[in-house]
């Protein structure tokens, strides 16, 4: 059972998404974006000193923890060495009242400048409520630890660059990473259909893998992309991906504890909530002692979503026959996977600068009015209220909005991003219009 610490609250079931969110939890999420509309605006926010403390207790916690995302939370946390009392004092110099402690963005490794188009960045075509929701669900519904883990993602998007790789062509990322093409032609790893409950499916052939073979920033950059590029095939309500480890034929030469150790890292802290099921598939005996050392690397809300299937016939219960590719006994879908390289002319709309700024702008304005409806939001039935609307009509209208900033965001992708292996099948995944098309030769 996992261990909740003061101020933390488990999802009931049926809640805490887009449409089916409690009065409790649609107030966190208003608390979310109240303070990082504050910092956004002024740079820095006030928030209740107890509040504070609480995330410093939880930063010497993950300091002591096994899990490879709690370590490094410990590194990288707001309050690490009593950060907690600075942020008092700076408040009460400040003239704000006794029990308010003061963040900045400083305080953050960010910048205000940085802060607004990285969080819109982010959202891509998402709803923005469900990015928010994916790190606030991550975090038991407390607000302040939520936000922590919010801007460390933010901060590890920017040092990592992550933008330039998700725009970036694969030819480009061949070039500027050895071997890149090599990992995605072999067929290491790769997308292909739904499960079950509607989520892609990342197949990794872990035999194809030896770690000398390849510099580990090509690895860490190729998966980045692949995660991207998938990222963009979620459809409301599927927020989750499944993942399929296959072991056929694995052998120690094939373990990589530094690659493990960052993928829990990336999907624990930097896409929280985004793993449906987890299924180590053909694990041979020797697995087994490997997986004594990366279990306890698991956050134990990711371990509880890890499957054995031991026959290619156990796969049967979470993929659906008409879907699993033939190489799996009891898969009817005759896909035979081949990587698609670039073809000719398929990023021409990125030389057409004019169209792209007026579409970037659209989609500029269409979030400012989000932005604006939100803070309306926010303040239906406070004291800073200035809307006679009621909350009802302001939430119509900014689910409008939303979908308006998806429609707007798919307008202008082709314009900003290189096509990827997705637009380039026959047909096409990945249509124009952000709508996803899978289809299985039977």
């Amino acid at each position: 059972m996992t261990k909740l610490a003061k101020g933390d609250i488990l999802t009931a079931p049926g809640t805490g998404y887009i449409g089916c969110l409690t009065p409790d939890q649609k107030k966190s999420l208003k608390e979310v974006w109240s303070i990082i509309f504050d910092i956004a605006d002024s740079g820095e926010a006030v928030l209740p000193a107890d509040m504070m403390h609480e995330v410093e207790k939880e930063a010497k916690t993950a300091a002591g923890a096994n899990t490879a995302t709690a370590q490094a939370a410990a590194k990288a946390g707001w309050f690490a060495g009593n950060k907690s009392a600075k942020a008092e004092a700076d408040a009460k110099a400040a003239g704000y009242g006794a029990g308010m402690a003061k963040i900045s963005l400083s305080d953050l490794g960010l910048s205000v400048d940085k802060l607004r188009p990285i969080l819109w960045d982010n959202a891509m075509g998402d709803h923005p409520d469900s990015l928010l929701l994916r790190f606030i669900r991550a975090r038991k519904w407390n607000t302040v630890n939520a936000l922590n883990m919010l801007f460390k993602a933010f901060k590890w998007r920017l040092d990592e660059d992550i933008p330039s790789i998700k725009y970036s062509s694969d030819d480009s990322l061949n070039e500027q990473n050895p071997k890149f093409f090599e990992q995605l032609e072999m067929g290491k790893f790769y997308i292909n259909g739904t499960d079950k409950d509607n989520r892609i499916v990342a197949y990794l052939n872990v035999r194809l893998h030896h770690p000398g073979d390849q510099p580990a920033k090509t690895l860490e950059k190729l998966t980045i992309y692949v995660m991207e590029c998938g990222r963009v095939l979620l459809e409301h309500p599927v927020e989750t991906v499944c993942l399929v480890f296959d072991l056929t034929g694995f052998g120690l030469s094939n373990m990589d504890f530094n690659m493990v150790k960052y993928l829990v890292t990336v999907f624990e802290a930097y896409y929280p909530e985004s793993l449906g099921r987890i299924i180590i598939h053909g694990a041979p005996f020797v697995f087994w002692g490997v997986w004594k050392v990366i279990e306890p690397w698991l956050d134990p809300v990711v371990a509880s979503k890890v499957r054995f299937t031991r026959k290619d016939q156990d796969l049967l219960e979470f993929i659906p026959a008409n879907h699993l590719p033939t190489q799996y006994k009891g898969g009817l879908n005759k896909f035979k996977y081949s990587y698609p390289h670039a073809k000719a002319g398929e990023n021409k709309a990125m030389e057409d600068t004019e169209t792209k700024e007026r579409l970037v702008a659209e989609w500029k304005a269409t979030f400012w009015k989000f932005e604006a409806l939100t803070r309306e939001w926010i303040k239906v039935g406070t004291k800073e209220a200035t809307s006679t609307r009621t909350e009802a009509e302001i939430e119509a209208e900014r689910e409008q909005v939303a979908k308006d900033l998806r429609v707007a965001f798919f307008k202008m992708d082709p314009y900003i991003r290189a096509r990827n292996m997705f637009h380039r099948s026959n047909p096409p995944v990945a249509s124009a219009d952000g709508s996803v098309h899978w289809v299985y030769n039977n």
